[in-house]
């Protein structure tokens, strides 16, 4: 018997449970057990090896996707997602961190100005009027939106980025190169929100999802340059 009648064998026709539903059964044991882990088949090729429809094989890759297990992007066959992992209780950037695990990156820049937050000035120890470079970006990996992200300099410090392109490359790159400024440690709280309909629709999730979200000062010589 081929390798592909034995596929197409595992589905159970008669069966209550759906195709797509038993196919993706399928698939996490055969993940589980390392079988996909160099290559992972393409929709078609899918179809084509458990006798199914192009829709049962681009639903069951669907809730892949949806749960985290692969990463995809138009014209690219699906893979493993590799993930991306943020040290603890140590400086990173999102940046090299997303670079490390193979994704694509780029940002999209919402905003890049001059304004007063008088509890981020307070929190980076400046008087509440002072004037702050705002920086709101949507971070982007492998064409799919992964943060919101929003970025308090003291205007001495941030304002040779205000011209800067900010779509891609690290903020912590440009800020070196252009201020001279690099940041070597930092402060962040973590928790748990719920997304807004705005930043629902921005990253590309149901409204009301819940999201990780991660409050960062970081330090410079001693002194707190950013609020993140």
């Amino acid at each position: 018997m081929s390798a592909d009648a034995s596929r197409a064998d595992r589905l159970d026709r008669a069966s209550p449970l759906p195709l797509w539903a038993q196919l993706l059964d399928d698939l996490r044991s055969r993940l589980g057990a390392g079988e996909l882990d160099e290559r992972f088949p393409a929709e078609l090729e899918l179809a084509a090896d458990y006798g199914v429809s192009r829709n049962t094989a681009r639903e069951a890759l669907r809730r892949l996707r949806n749960e985290g297990t692969l990463v995809s992007a138009r014209g690219r066959r699906p893979r493993l997602n590799p993930g991306i992992r943020q040290p603890l209780g140590a400086f990173y950037s999102l940046y090299e961190s997303v670079a490390a695990a193979g994704l694509t990156q780029r940002s999209v820049v919402r905003s890049q100005q001059v304004r007063k937050n008088p509890v981020v000035a307070r929190r980076l120890g400046l008087s509440p009027s002072a004037p702050l470079v705002a920086i709101d970006r949507v971070r982007i990996a492998d064409d799919e939106p992964l943060a919101l992200d929003e970025v308090y300099l003291p205007e001495a410090v941030g304002r040779p980025l205000l011209d800067a392109d900010l779509g891609s490359g690290s903020l912590y790159e440009h800020l070196a190169r252009l201020a001279g400024v690099r940041l070597s440690d930092a402060e962040e709280t973590l928790g748990a929100t719920t997304a807004t309909v705005a930043q629902a629709e921005e990253l590309q999730l149901p409204a009301g999802v819940g999201l990780l979200s991660i409050e960062r000062i970081g330090w410079a010589d001693g002194r707190p340059v950013e609020w993140r």
